[in-house]
């Protein structure tokens, strides 16, 4: 592949609902520009960006794949990006270095949620916007339904750029709307034809939807559009150009990739209104230990600053990394500054990625996306420059992992490579989560949802030949006391020679803090000082299990009262043992109660949603505490609800909301368990004690 300079690169991302046809499109997209001799199928697994052996077995994209093509003296790079929810923090690494997005809508399915979602992380990103009705000749497709439900749902700024000429039921051409010329199919290739008679009148109606749409692009313009006077053929497409690439009109083109209908035209238009690099302005950075941000130039004469926005780990080639130069240029055999982990990098060989394949290249310029393997310390989101210049970056925002699982190994010894896997796996995905639970002992993995969580298991299986199970994670509970008691905790032991003798009084009280508070009023001497340490050091250890399921006891206040000791057969043990009896004892008397812990839960959901998902939080024994208005008619439900009820909530929430909520969970405090669930767990702690025996 030959060099091309910034303003001939165009780096293009295909979103849309899972099944729309984007990975198709990116085959039907190769194959027309000659950058593959064959069109490969997402069913038969032989296309290139569905290339991992996962996204082959399951027939849907999982990550991010790239490829470049060239197309009238220009290089478009391909960003083909999965359509299932599972998989956003793929969407958001793609989106950061594209362009443009091109949103695809089934002219089956029509707009749905994934449609919606492409659209607003498209918009967050600032990028322009162009949509692509898929599958024009599938039975039951419909063109001008689908384009009603883009427009209603997306406002007037969307505007039909392509009608479909549909003869007998099968797709036969393409109308330019901006243009109002006409291109009938012949073969692979298509010819210059008239206008269908049929089709005139809803052609001049989307005519003038453009027309509307130009007008408001520049003020001349609007004052011809209001004195009635027709626009030229240049001033459409010179508007065009201008509203789509500003954001200000979104075009819809038709095709059907299987068939290659209408892609030619597509890889036109993506020339002509997706914006160059340059044309997006100025890189904001930021000074590294500084408050203050810096404008670079997007060219090759800038100092050097690259994102690298995506890792792959392989076991076998290692770590590559996929970069986007944002400005200067990146030359194979250099060494580069990793600004955030503050050491330097050598880049050895660097490669354009065309879905498995690596092409090599001497260097990318500004603008344009490859790879490079075997960095070092560098991972997702980090920033490499010059030493003499360095800069850091806007980061990719990934969303937090809400699905936590526990993770048994199927294989006993094989801890240490299910660890090392997970670890692996981790640098590979921002969106997936590992952590030891001290306290439980468990290895719990989060994830965005079970998709993503059985995909991450499957690569551990392939990638480090490790099976593991996953069960619900165990709930921290805790223990406390609600009655103040004072109870004797005596120690006596002989057995020839010296013995062991430790007698004290406790009072124990609900304590003012969650740790242990322990407190002295001996008088006269009846227990010696030195044996205190050993009194408070056996009330902390017994704390670790309560007497009721053998959790952790907290908010608990111990004063030492009274005692007696034996010259000889006293020693801190006896005192120690004496501390833990008198513990069993008070906490047994001091009426012990359960403790849950509660979560604080912020979830955003459409407004049309709000009863399910209120009906559904006071099933799980939730408390609503408040109902806010969020942007773009959003809801925000601000609850507690107990941990034990949250399990699989993501899961959940995406069924109620058809995807379209989110929400954010944290530790908010504990309290007292209900009695029902209280004797519920008690139960399940003395079967499992039982078993453990």
């Amino acid at each position: 592949m030959k060099d091309y300079s910034v303003d001939k690169i165009r780096n293009i991302c295909l979103l849309g609902h899972g099944g729309a046809g984007k990975t198709t499109l990116a085959e039907a997209m190769l194959f027309d520009a000659k950058a593959t001799d064959r069109f490969g199928s997402v069913v038969s697994g032989n296309t290139v960006m569905d290339y991992d052996p996962e996204e082959v077995k399951r027939q849907i994209s999982t990550g991010t794949s790239l490829a470049p093509l060239e197309w009238n003296g220009h290089k478009i790079n391909i960003i083909d990006t999965p359509g299932y929810f599972d998989f956003i923090g793929e969407m958001r690494e793609a989106l950061r270095v594209a362009d443009g997005a091109l949103i695809l809508a089934s002219a089956k399915d029509g707009v749905e949620v994934g449609t919606e979602k492409a659209w607003e992380e498209a918009s967050n990103q600032k990028l322009t916007k162009l949509f692509f009705i898929s599958k024009i000749d599938e039975e039951n497709s419909d063109f001008f339904k689908v384009f009603d439900q883009l427009q209603n749902k997306f406002g007037n700024h969307v505007i039909a750029f392509e009608l479909p000429i549909i003869e007998n039921g099968a797709f036969a051409g393409i109308v330019n709307v901006a243009t109002m010329k006409a291109k009938r199919f012949s073969g692979k290739d298509f010819v210059d034809t008239e206008i269908p008679a049929s089709m005139k009148a809803s052609v001049e109606k989307y005519h003038e939807g453009i027309s509307e749409a130009v007008a408001e692009t520049d003020e001349d313009l609007m004052e011809k559009y209001f004195s009635g006077d027709p626009f030229t053929e240049e001033e459409i497409l010179k508007g065009l150009a201008s509203g789509i690439k500003s954001g200000d009109i979104a075009p819809v083109f038709c095709g059907s990739a299987v068939n290659h209908a209408g892609i030619k035209f597509l890889l036109d238009a993506i020339v002509q209104y997706v914006p160059a690099y340059n044309e997006r302005g100025a890189v904001i950075a930021s000074v590294p230990g500084k408050e203050e941000t810096i404008e670079l130039k997007p060219d090759n004469s800038e100092a050097l600053s690259v994102l690298v926005f995506k890792t792959i780990v392989d076991p076998f080639v290692g770590k590559i990394s996929y970069i986007k130069v944002m400005s200067g240029v990146l030359k194979s055999d250099s060494v580069v500054y990793n600004v955030k982990k503050e050491k330097t990098e050598r880049i050895a060989q660097l490669f354009l990625i065309k879905g498995k394949q690596q092409i090599n290249t001497t260097q990318l310029v500004t603008g344009d996306i490859g790879a490079v393997a075997k960095l070092i310390v560098t991972e997702t989101n980090d920033t490499l420059t010059t030493k003499e210049n360095p800069v850091i970056l806007p980061t990719i925002q990934f969303p937090s992992p809400m699905l936590s699982m526990a993770v048994l190994p199927k294989t006993k010894g094989d801890e240490e490579k299910i660890s090392s896997g997970l670890t692996r796996l981790m640098d590979e995905d921002p969106t997936f989560k590992v952590e030891l639970n001290p306290e439980t002992k468990q290895t719990l993995i989060y994830g965005i949802g079970d998709q993503h969580l059985d995909l991450i298991l499957s690569k551990l299986k392939a990638k480090f030949k490790v099976e593991v199970e996953l069960t619900n994670p165990r709930i921290p509970y805790r223990e406390t006391i609600r009655k103040k008691v004072k109870v004797e905790g005596k120690h006596k032991k002989q057995s020839g020679g010296h013995g062991q003798f430790g007698d004290i009084w406790v009072e124990f009280e609900p304590g003012p803090t969650e740790d242990l508070v322990f407190e002295e009023k001996i008088f006269g001497g009846a227990v010696p000082k030195q044996y205190f340490p050993a009194v408070e050091k056996g009330l902390r250890e017994s704390i670790t299990k309560g007497v009721l399921a053998g959790y952790p006891v907290v908010n608990l206040k111990a004063t030492l009262v009274d005692g007696k000791y034996h010259p000889v057969d006293s020693s801190e043990m006896a005192f120690k043992i004496a501390a833990s009896l008198a513990y069993k004892e008070g906490v047994q008397q001091a009426g012990p109660v359960l403790l849950e812990p509660i979560s604080h839960v912020e979830v955003l959901v459409p407004d049309s949603y709000m009863g399910d998902i209120i009906g559904d939080m006071n099933k799980r024994r939730g408390r609503i505490l408040g109902m806010n208005p969020a942007v773009g008619g959003m809801q925000q439900v601000v609850a507690e609800v107990p941990e034990a009820e949250m399990f699989k909530y993501a899961t959940d929430l995406r069924s109620m909301t058809q995807a379209r909520g989110s929400y954010t969970i944290r530790f908010e405090r504990y309290e007292e368990a209900p009695q029902n669930v209280a004797e519920k767990v008690i139960a399940e702690a003395k079967k499992d004690k039982e078993a453990e025996e």
